[in-house]
């Protein structure tokens, strides 16, 4: 009957780990559906400062040529002519139990900067989420890494993107670095997501781009402030935007992820209560019917 004991404890235990996924996967699933719905308001935020600062840019572009006029642009426009420093920013999350989320960016990450050291270039890591910045660590001893864990750990928080954001464009003017980019993983559904590696200082803007025409549907914009000025202060806030963005699709992929995982757990659980106790009713019969038989025969034998 030892055996009997030891499926009975084994179901037990699984049935607990079953509430304990099955519990995640719904914290999961709610935590997704708050990740899109602030994704989906904050796109067209995102999008009306680009077309600001498109607008901004190209009039400024225009005007130099047409009224030789030359105008300072900020450093986060100017393409660097021969970048050697680079900042590799890495969106991953601070725990596990997400699938292959972070094994996913963490390798795109590896190729990045195996990439970029064979050109000759020098890369430093600033690690948002605990699980790539180890693993960075450990696999490049001689990489120089930073991580900051507990980010919006609570939700996205802009104020709390921002402050990390004002301190990349510092580092950035100060010429800390050359080039900054991002890797993150862009959602797409809750099984559904890709990760990216996406340019993010300098900043590119086309002024080829129609919709930075400064007459829009028979709209004509005028400014107040010195175009200059106002150029700045705008792409401050399209920056810190475009950051938030990342971090919001990094955040909807992480919870889509691990709901997914949550879910596949929770059904394997089933899936082994369900041969475990198919075995345990097979063991306790066979018990039974030995038990029964040697009741007969020993009746028989008097």
């Amino acid at each position: 009957m030892a055996g009997l004991k030891e499926l009975r404890t084994r179901i037990g235990s699984i049935k607990s780990t079953q509430k304990i996924t099955s519990a995640m996967k719904m914290v999961a699933a709610a935590r997704l559906r708050r990740a899109q719905d602030v994704l989906a308001k904050s796109q067209q935020y995102s999008e009306d400062m680009l077309t600001v600062a498109g607008r901004l840019y190209k009039e400024m572009r225009q005007e130099e040529s047409e009224n030789d006029l030359s105008y300072v642009f900020p450093r986060m426009l100017m393409e660097p002519e021969n970048p050697l420093q680079y900042l590799l920013v890495v969106f991953s999350s601070d725990r596990g139990l997400c699938g292959s989320y972070n094994s996913y960016v963490i390798r795109e990450a590896m190729r990045r900067i195996k990439e970029l050291r064979q050109d000759g270039k020098q890369v430093k890591v600033l690690s948002i989420g605990k699980k790539a910045g180890d693993a960075l660590r450990h696999r490049l001893p001689d990489l120089e890494v930073e991580i900051l864990a507990g980010v919006a750990a609570k939700g996205a928080d802009f104020k709390e993107l921002q402050e990390i954001c004002e301190r990349i464009l510092k580092s950035y003017t100060d010429k800390e670095f050359d080039v900054c980019e991002v890797v993150y993983t862009h959602f797409a559904s809750a099984i559904n997501r890709e990760v990216r590696v996406q340019r993010y200082l300098p900043y590119h803007i086309d002024i080829e781009d129609p919709r930075f025409d400064n007459i829009s549907n028979r709209a004509f914009f005028e400014y107040d402030a010195p175009k200059q000025k106002l150029l700045v202060d705008v792409l401050l806030m399209l920056m810190t935007s475009v950051f938030f963005q990342d971090l919001l699709n990094a955040q909807a992929s992480e919870h889509g992820a691990r709901m997914t995982s949550m879910d596949n757990a929770t059904r394997n659980a089933s899936d082994m209560i369900a041969k475990l106790t198919l075995k345990y009713n097979r063991l306790r019969q066979t018990a039974i019917t030995t038990e029964l038989i040697e009741i007969i025969s020993g009746a028989e034998a008097l």
